[in-house]
């Protein structure tokens, strides 16, 4: 059986792509980190306008009436593009919170006990009561900690899927910045891409993101829990290695200010702690395999 996107998916895919580039270009990328803690408004009601948040949400609730795997390619699309903004608790209000589903209302949660855009958001799904201000690694994802054992509930695996999905959206970008790089930036002569070093770097680099894609496209599919627990392990760690690949590539000015490597690191790095420690879908994976062992 083969699972490649329809050609309306692929259609999507592209029209997210095209949206983001038109307004969320490199220019945008930069205000955005020089404006921490700001949230585009416009930015966010025309991403409702185009259906973004409600993608998942029946035709005859207002919604476009499409599934999980949809989502998925979407917001593999904002990944790669660094979107911010709490874009997964927003999606999952879409229907039951008020102007979610049209970007008219900004919704934030707590997952894990942190909590991303408080000071932007309209609505907090969870109690944020006496949440502490972190300073973020990322620039583009302003923090909340709550420190409450009420928080530490089971995360949505709807909301897993589509951060790993954000991961692997990321992690193809950096792959692809690795490769473009390498074929421009000579030494020695000649483009460091013909050196074996950086080969093989690009090359594992490529291999972790389709393998994190095909979990992640599988889940979707499949939508069960077990997948998804894989499917997060694989695009945690592909979106952090090929970052940090992707710098070592670019040398010494991946690591500058104005380069965008170490963006995607950053926020990978945060979204691997948006529904708290990898630890559980461990657990869920060595359960299953203990189970079958038995």
């Amino acid at each position: 059986m083969r699972f490649q996107p329809t050609d309306d998916q692929r259609a999507l895919r592209a029209g997210v792509r095209g949206l983001l580039q038109r307004r969320f270009g490199r220019g945008a990328l930069r205000a955005a980190v020089d404006r921490p803690g700001a949230l585009d408004r416009g930015l966010w009601r025309e991403l409702g306008e185009a259906g973004f948040f409600a993608l998942r949400l029946p035709e005859a609730d207002g919604g476009v009436g499409l599934g999980l795997p949809e989502a998925v390619l979407a917001f593999e699309e904002a990944g790669r593009a660094l979107l911010p903004g709490p874009l997964v608790a927003t999606h999952l209000a879409a229907g039951q919170v008020p102007g979610a589903a049209s970007g008219q209302t900004v919704v934030t949660a707590v997952y894990g006990g942190l909590v991303e855009w408080l000071g932007e958001a309209d609505v907090v799904r969870g109690d944020a009561t006496g949440a502490l201000p972190l300073t973020s690694v990322d620039p583009m994802t302003p923090l909340h900690r709550v420190v409450r054992a009420a928080e530490d509930r089971l995360p949505d695996p709807v909301a897993v899927l589509l951060t790993a999905a954000e991961q692997l959206g990321g992690a193809a970008r950096t792959c692809e910045l690795a490769a473009e790089h390498a074929r421009v930036r000579e030494q020695f002569g000649q483009p460091i891409g013909a050196f074996q070093a950086v080969k093989h770097l690009c090359a594992e680099s490529l291999v972790r993101v389709e393998t994190a894609r095909v979990a992640v496209y599988a889940a979707a599919i499949t939508a069960d829990p077990l997948d998804i627990a894989a499917a997060r392990l694989l695009a945690d760690e592909a979106a952090v290695r090929c970052a940090r690949d992707c710098l070592q590539v670019h040398g010494g000015m991946g690591f500058t200010w104005e380069a965008e490597v170490h963006l995607y690191l950053k926020r990978a790095w945060v979204r691997a702690q948006r529904m708290g420690s990898s630890a559980e879908s461990e657990e869920k994976l060595a359960g299953e395999l203990l189970s079958e062992v038995r």
